[in-house]
């Protein structure tokens, strides 16, 4: 089809076309009955969506809704609790056993020191993974395409 046929078309129903441009449309169509074909089948089509409206939700689905959205929230908010107090938990646990860990004047300190950059590592690794798969998330242009 006329690439620029559509472009008249187009602009013929936004009610946008110059008299130039209105001439040209117009001898595009005396010109080739399969472009009056196709501007009358769009036509037709432009009358029945405008004539229709879009119904207004029920006060059920509303309901739902609120219902639904509200359970949302609280769920989120439930778990931002728990992954807080299971950080604390966490962290408060992890501080008692390296204050016991280097308490121990037996353990020899090359160990000590090993123990501390492997820790240091996993901790480094944890952030990096979990940072990167935080920002993919967000700016992630694909993620709505489901394979």
């Amino acid at each position: 089809m006329n690439e620029r046929f559509i472009i008249l078309m187009e602009k013929f129903f936004e009610n946008e076309l110059d008299e130039k441009e209105k001439l040209e449309f117009d001898s595009l169509l005396l010109n080739d009955h399969l472009l009056k074909k196709e501007f009358e089948e769009q036509k037709r089509i432009k009358e029945v969506l405008d004539k229709m409206k879009l119904k207004n939700p029920s006060k059920e689905f509303w309901d739902g809704y609120w219902t639904s959205l509200y359970n949302k929230l609280e769920r989120g908010i439930a778990w931002i609790a728990i992954s807080i107090g299971a950080l604390i938990l966490i962290a408060y646990g992890s501080i008692q056993a390296v204050n016991q860990f280097f308490a121990d004047k037996q353990t020899p300190l090359i160990v000590q020191i090993g123990t501390v950059a492997l820790v240091f590592g996993i901790i480094v690794l944890i952030f990096s993974v979990v940072r990167e798969k935080y920002f993919t998330s967000k700016h992630d242009k694909y993620k709505e395409i489901q394979r």
